[in-house]
């Protein structure tokens, strides 16, 4: 039968969006944008995470400086100049409006990459022998592995 759209509303809208495309040109294209609603759940799990991780270490007194460090770790940054020349990292958002279910799940795993990197652990755990300090993160992060 194919798609059609749930209500009246939704009809004449999905009817506009097949006209749109039936009328494309030679040449002519557009882009599609999928917004993927944020998980409530994951989105807990994944506080918890940084939260754990947050009440393990010894360097930040700050949970939210501490998690812009581990999103600016994570690569989830622009680059911009800064105020003396140099180039700084300048965090992204995570508010629901900027950052669907499927952006945060990326998050969620580059963080815990980067926190299972030697960098950030000698900086976290200064005290801690380089095993100690993988143990603590895998310690922390084996209840936030994704169940099969």
């Amino acid at each position: 039968k194919g798609l059609s759209g749930l209500g009246e509303k939704d009809k004449r809208a999905y009817a506009r969006f097949k006209k749109m495309i039936n009328g494309l040109g030679a040449g002519e294209f557009f882009t599609i944008d999928f917004w993927f609603p944020r998980f409530g759940p994951f989105h807990r799990k994944h506080m918890k995470m940084v939260n754990d991780l947050f009440d393990s270490q010894e360097r930040f007194e700050d949970d939210y400086q501490f998690r812009k460090y581990l999103e600016v770790g994570a690569g989830y940054c622009t680059w911009a100049p800064g105020a003396k020349g140099g180039i700084v990292a300048i965090p992204k958002s995570i508010a629901y409006a900027k950052l669907d279910d499927e952006g945060l799940s990326e998050l969620h795993e580059k963080i815990k990459a980067f926190a299972r990197s030697p960098r950030p652990q000698q900086w976290l755990w200064p005290h801690l022998t380089a095993a100690q300090r993988a143990e603590m993160v895998e310690t922390i992060l084996a209840g936030f592995e994704r169940q099969p």
